[in-house]
């Protein structure tokens, strides 16, 4: 079976992130881009939603790792979204996360990392 690989672009939300003064008493918006590589298991049938995997899910888990508690670098939040993906997912062969702090510096777009993990 071929592999497929479900990406988000720029998934916008703010967060609890960070570890100096400011960061520490407010939300800040956060960038996060994905590319999640799952190895198919079975045939694609249009009209059954579960004969792929719902990037809604993944979309979900994003989301929640990010926002249900204060972390205080980004590089253990990807380090959390990967190890979440791949425990409820076992068709996922590689995940991809690229996430950045917009309003980190003023005289950049943003800044942040890009984490890779597989199972």
């Amino acid at each position: 079976m071929p592999t497929q690989r479900i990406f988000f672009k720029r998934l916008a939300l703010d967060a609890r992130i960070g570890i100096l003064e400011h960061e520490l008493r407010q939300t800040q918006p956060l960038h996060i881009d994905a590319e999640i590589d799952i190895q198919e298991t079975r045939a694609v049938d249009d009209n059954d939603i579960n004969s792929v995997l719902d990037y809604r899910k993944i979309r979900q888990i994003i989301i929640e790792e990010a926002t249900r508690q204060h972390i205080h670098l980004v590089e253990a939040l990807g380090e959390m979204i990967t190890k979440r993906l791949l425990q409820e997912f076992t068709e996922i062969t590689r995940v991809q996360l690229r996430i950045s702090k917009p309003q980190a510096f003023s005289d950049c777009e943003g800044v942040g990392i890009e984490y890779v993990g597989t199972p």
